[in-house]
């Protein structure tokens, strides 16, 4: 519970930050980014060259193509969600597009680079980590410790004493700083800043100086301080807990990309109607059958993705974390299905002030 309130402390400074508008966000996502980068490849280069120049042995001892093929069991489909959620975020700079200077180029050219160094980082990474542990003998807390481990493990390689580790958790604090304001400013610019207003409430929209939604920031603060200190009175080890709240955020975001799915579907029914600087596919029955794909698997991997993973079966916290799994998206749901209309209500209830 310590733990988990310090973790909401941390959490409002870093909505503070972000509330100072973009100036802030462009700085720091610019360090991170970059240092991230720089850090998963120096990871990938050091591991791979550490057989033949410092004569590490390799912890997998099988590293044949088999063994890089999952069983398609209960357990595997239950963790598909998680990699839909390892490929997203970049849906998060689509608020931003009209600050880049060319906007029809600049954009996919940048989504492009993006997916081409993500997918290096990760095959290589994978195969890296599979060097460095043994793939039979994972630790149980290596979704929340692996890169404090890896680090640790090059430092013991080289030689260097802490270099690693200390450049390693500098980079990771601001890269989850950089996650953690563009997840908490772009979803809410897109809801907020840029929604009819009947369908957000005025208040809700209100701006301050920088041009941050600040009622809306408001509000975030409220649910995510809910949601980060209850499954805390349940899930007693930290482990289990930080594992879980991983879990869910494979769920939760996922979901959101239903309706993103969904609207493209839509859009493309009506492309004669507009125009637009940006066309994923000309013709549009491909499109289309593509979103529907998209949106199909989407909704199969979220679903997969609730029952709880890690935990013993029919257990009590199986069972709790499996409540918690079905709830927060219909809660989050249920708050977007109510917001129509509170702006209704509240936006008659401006049009009789003014009028009076």
């Amino acid at each position: 519970m310590v733990l988990q309130l310090t973790t909401l402390v941390l959490f409002l400074f870093f909505m503070w930050i972000a509330s100072r508008g973009i100036t802030s966000l462009k700085r720091i996502g610019m360090v991170a980014g970059t240092s991230t980068l720089i850090m998963s490849f120096m990871y990938v280069l050091l591991m791979l060259a550490a057989p033949s120049l410092r004569g590490v042995p390799i912890a997998t001892t099988d590293l044949s193509l088999h063994t890089f093929i999952p069983n398609f069991d209960f357990t595997y489909f239950t963790t598909i969600s998680m990699l839909v959620f390892a490929v997203g975020g970049c849906e998060k700079i689509s608020p931003y597009v009209k600050n880049t200077f060319n906007a029809s180029k600049e954009f996919p050219r940048a989504m492009i680079i993006l997916a081409v160094l993500v997918a290096l980082s990760a095959l290589l990474g994978s195969l890296a980590m599979g060097m460095m542990f043994d793939s039979n003998n994972i630790p149980k807390d290596l979704k929340m410790n692996g890169p404090y481990y890896a680090f640790k493990l090059l430092r013991e390689y080289y030689g260097v004493g802490n270099l690693f580790l200390v450049l390693y958790a500098i980079t990771n604090f601001l890269t989850h700083t950089s996650a953690l304001i563009f997840s908490i400013d772009a979803p809410l610019k897109v809801l907020l800043a840029e929604t009819d207003s009947k369908y957000i409430p005025n208040v809700l929209s209100k701006t301050n100086k920088y041009g941050a939604p600040i009622n809306g920031y408001k509000m975030t603060a409220v649910l995510v301080g809910i949601i980060i200190i209850i499954p805390a009175l349940g899930i007693g080890n930290m482990n289990d807990l930080y594992n879980w709240l991983l879990d869910l955020n494979s769920i939760v975001m996922p979901l959101r990309y239903l309706w993103v799915f969904a609207a493209y579907i839509a859009v493309r029914r009506l492309i004669g109607q507009f125009s637009s600087d940006y066309t994923f596919l000309k013709n549009s029955f491909l499109a289309r059958a593509i979103g529907l794909w998209c949106f199909l698997f989407t909704a199969f991997a979220c679903i997969m993705g609730m029952f709880p993973k890690g935990v013993q079966l029919y257990t009590s916290q199986w069972y709790f974390q499996l409540f918690l799994n079905l709830l927060t998206p219909f809660v989050l749901l249920g708050l977007g299905l109510i917001l129509p209309s509170i702006a209704k209500w509240s936006n008659r209830k401006d049009t009789k002030t003014i009028s009076n």
